[in-house]
């Protein structure tokens, strides 16, 4: 394998691992029911929260992640598939459908927490008696998703420079099999003209 797809999916992994970290502590941090004041006279009071910046820095990572594969793989519907029977082209289409399927959803999960946890000081009351939170599993739910994503993106790269490398190599042994044909020199029909005494020294000896 080359050096720069093991150094790509490195950095790509790197980052997927670091927004799942980023999400879990999120969730770690999130603020839940119990951390909310309930005033007297209907007015929730929400304490500062770092899932905020957490959330924001995981959906940043995991995008960062996605560019890379993409953009070092290009993308799978601008290239011709080498092989009507490729299966790693398969693979890397699979691959590349679910893995931004799931990219989307954990970067919305990751922006959705991170935007309801931006809540601090004093609020109105939602739903009558009850202060609004942020559901838990939301950031955890992004952080297993982004893993998932970059897994995805990894394979689908690898399984699609693989692709390449198999249909270029293939078509250098198609151009260097050739077929030989004996090479025979041509026959000539022409008389030859020999000397009369040569002739004679032949003919009398």
């Amino acid at each position: 394998m080359e050096r720069r797809v093991v150094y790509l999916c490195g950095l790509a992994g790197f980052l997927g691992v670091l927004a799942a970290i980023l999400g879990f502590a999120a969730e770690a941090k999130h603020i839940r029911p119990g951390d909310v004041t309930l005033t007297d006279n209907g007015t929730c009071i929400y304490p500062r929260s770092p899932a905020l910046g957490l959330g924001l820095a995981a959906g940043i990572a995991l995008m960062i992640a996605q560019v890379i594969i993409n953009t070092a793989a290009g993308c799978i519907c601008c290239q011709k598939r080498p092989h009507a029977s490729g299966s790693n082209w398969t693979i890397a289409l699979v691959c590349f459908v679910v893995s931004w399927i799931t990219f989307i959803i954990a970067f919305l999960l990751f922006l959705a927490g991170a935007a309801l946890n931006d809540q601090h000081g004093e609020e109105n009351m939602y739903y009558g008696y009850y202060c609004f939170v942020v559901k838990s599993g939301v950031f955890s739910g992004g952080a297993v998703l982004s893993v998932a994503s970059v897994s995805l993106g990894i394979i689908y790269y690898i399984a699609l420079s693989s692709s390449k490398i198999s249909a270029t190599w293939g078509g250098h042994q198609n151009q260097g099999i050739a077929l030989a044909t004996p090479q025979v020199p041509p026959q000539s029909t022409q008389p030859a003209f020999v000397p009369e005494d040569t002739y004679n020294r032949l003919r009398y000896p």
